[in-house]
């Protein structure tokens, strides 16, 4: 069997799939994906490499509110991005993305996403770009500024749309339960 690239909404997806794709972000976060996190995945477009082993990548796009300089967008949040162990850099990342980013390309005014260590150099390569300026949400309680996501957060445009530009003001995001970004 070779590998496969597959698209679905989570609506779309059967439970065994759900728990085939949450299987495999569990071990490949080696125990550091959580039920929010989980939750924060679901809900928009699911990509994801199934092999002869199961799920072998995956990652998804969801609409998020990103408010800048006096309006709101609807962007294309990537969230659950990661590729089992065994299958790491051998491209299968990158499959994943190129499929998330046609779909935001398609569907949104640009893409976002909160950057682990590891997966910097996959999103720089493919064109994101770090946003350099201030990060905030909307909570319960008011705007909330974050400053830990301020040197994690990368940005791309959709086809022929620009991107945000920092110096017009922060960037604030739609709340949620657990990490905001």
């Amino acid at each position: 069997m070779s590998d496969s690239l597959r698209t679905a909404h989570t609506g779309e997806l059967p439970p065994r799939t759900l728990d085939a794709i949450r299987a495999m972000l569990d071990a490949a976060f080696d125990g550091d994906f959580g039920d929010e996190d989980w939750d924060h995945g679901l809900g928009g477009v699911h990509a994801w490499v199934r092999d002869e082993r199961g799920v072998a990548a995956h990652g998804s796009v969801i609409m998020r509110r990103v408010a800048h300089a006096g309006r709101s967008h609807r962007v294309g949040y990537v969230e659950a991005v990661a590729v089992r162990p065994d299958r790491r850099r051998q491209g299968l990342g990158g499959r994943v993305m190129a499929a998330l980013e046609e779909v935001i390309d398609g569907a949104y005014a640009f893409g976002a996403l909160s950057a682990s260590e590891d997966g910097v150099e996959l999103y720089r390569g493919r064109g994101w770009q770090l946003w350099n300026g201030r990060i905030e949400a909307y909570g319960p309680d008011g705007v909330v500024h974050l400053p830990d996501e301020e040197d994690s957060t990368y940005l791309r445009p959709s086809l022929g749309r620009l991107l945000p530009a920092a110096e017009d003001g922060a960037l604030a995001f739609d709340w949620r339960d657990g990490d905001v970004l």
